[in-house]
């Protein structure tokens, strides 16, 4: 193997051998059924192309190649894969950017990208004076590569072409046929859908991240207090969400701080976020009440003029007495509790004041809880991501917070919340995740 070409697959993934016959009406079936299975499983688009074309190859062709078009028109030569024998190499000689798509073209692969028409072509084909910058790539991949017959289909989504999917056949004499076609149609639907949907979903992400980062405030400087604040996105591309954290002074001299999460995971929560934080804003800066009371207030309006289901969210206001001492003022609406870490790492979590979450009736009014925080004491306030699993119970997922806040407590504040996030945060966990930490003085 040269430095252009790279394994594609693992010594215990490889196909089976070529077969020798066409494959029947029931194998095509199963060979669909199994591209779409790869791909609607599979989150990362990149790995979901790689097992299609482990698929494909040997089974119906010796290479394959995906031109992808991107979002701003560009052509791309995003894979070309060689099977030889049993062993799938990945040509990265013959990768890379492409011409952009002639518009006139009658060749196989421009009407492909141009969503016209599938073909079958042969080196034939581009052996005249090639009348684009695509058809002089064609005819290198043909001379480069051997390629005897190819059967060139578009990657169509549901409303654009996204690109070209190419079956070539270099090492065995039959040639494609209508059927195959047909065949690699079906297939080049299929990735298109699953592409489409990728790109739908980065886009939806992007969004709700600069939405996001645009909502996220700069932290307010107190005198001798340290504070934090870190904002995790989930994992998953498809996955948006509304965790925010907020922290202002108030014209009473006390520092609101908050932590919340919108129910559900996409634009709408992200919005809905936004939403929020702005008339909890509101609220706490224009008047001096007690913490439950304005969460109440934004209850009742968040159920008459906000788009918003559901929420959970802690407001908490910081004040520091005349003799020095830091006295902190909360209640939640169904939010998971703050944790309060000592500076000889004994910890506690802040339980008291635990109403309903904001868009459900409450049974009982809500309370505030008050406490006198101990010097160089760490708050840390965060959204369920950081402690919730599939697989554990969420106490399980509050003792491995308490535990490593505990063994982290005395690093430097930043350290300390980013150490947090990478340890605490389970595995399995596919939200995002908003943590705000301050630190008082001796």
């Amino acid at each position: 193997m040269t430095d252009t070409a790279a394994d594609v697959l693992p010594d215990s993934a490889r196909p089976s051998p070529t077969p020798t016959r066409s494959l029947s009406e029931l194998e095509r079936l199963a060979l669909l059924a199994d591209t779409t299975a790869q791909l609607i499983s599979n989150n990362d688009v990149e790995e979901a192309l790689r097992r299609v074309v482990q698929l494909v190859l040997p089974r119906l062709a010796d290479w394959a190649v995906i031109d992808l078009i991107t979002d701003k028109g560009d052509v791309n030569r995003h894979l070309v894969v060689q099977a030889d024998g049993t062993r799938l190499t990945a040509r990265e000689d013959l990768q890379g950017p492409m011409p952009p798509v002639c518009e006139a073209s009658p060749m196989p692969l421009s009407r492909a990208l141009r969503g016209v028409a599938s073909n079958i072509a042969g080196p034939e084909t581009y052996q005249g004076t090639p009348d684009s910058g695509i058809a002089v790539e064609q005819r290198r991949l043909f001379q480069v590569t051997g390629i005897k017959t190819a059967a060139i289909a578009p990657i169509r989504g549901p409303r654009e072409v996204l690109g070209a999917i190419t079956l070539a056949r270099s090492d065995r004499p039959q040639a494609f046929t209508t059927a195959d076609l047909a065949l690699l149609q079906d297939i080049g639907r299929r990735i298109g859908l699953a592409l489409e949907n990728a790109r739908h979903f980065q886009r939806q992400r992007q969004v709700a991240e600069t939405m996001q980062r645009y909502l996220l405030p700069q932290l307010p400087r107190l005198p001798g207090v340290q504070m934090t604040a870190r904002y995790l996105s989930a994992p998953d591309a498809s996955y948006v969400g509304g965790d925010w954290y907020d922290a202002f002074p108030l014209p009473f001299g006390d520092t609101a701080l908050v932590i919340g999460d919108v129910v559900g995971h996409d634009l709408e929560a992200a919005a809905g976020m936004a939403q929020l934080r702005n008339m909890l804003r509101a609220f706490t800066w224009s008047q001096d009440r007690p913490t439950h009371h304005t969460v109440q207030l934004l209850n009742d309006a968040m159920r008459q003029i906000s788009d918003v289901r559901m929420t959970t969210m802690i407001l908490a206001r910081l004040a520091a007495d005349t003799d020095g001492t830091w006295k902190l003022r909360w209640t939640s609406a169904g939010h998971p509790p703050p944790l309060l870490i000592g500076r000889d790492g004994l910890t506690q979590y802040l339980t008291e004041a635990n109403g309903m979450l904001l868009g459900m009736p409450s049974p009982r009014p809500r309370t505030e809880a008050r406490l006198t925080l101990p010097p160089q004491s760490t708050l840390v306030l965060y959204t369920d991501g950081l402690v919730e699993s599939r697989r554990r119970p969420l106490d399980a997922g509050l003792e491995n917070l308490r535990r490593h806040a505990a063994s982290l407590v005395h690093r430097d504040l930043d350290d300390f919340a980013d150490q947090l996030l990478r340890r605490a945060r389970p595995d399995d966990n596919d939200d995002d995740v908003a943590l705000l930490a301050l630190r008082l003085p001796s």
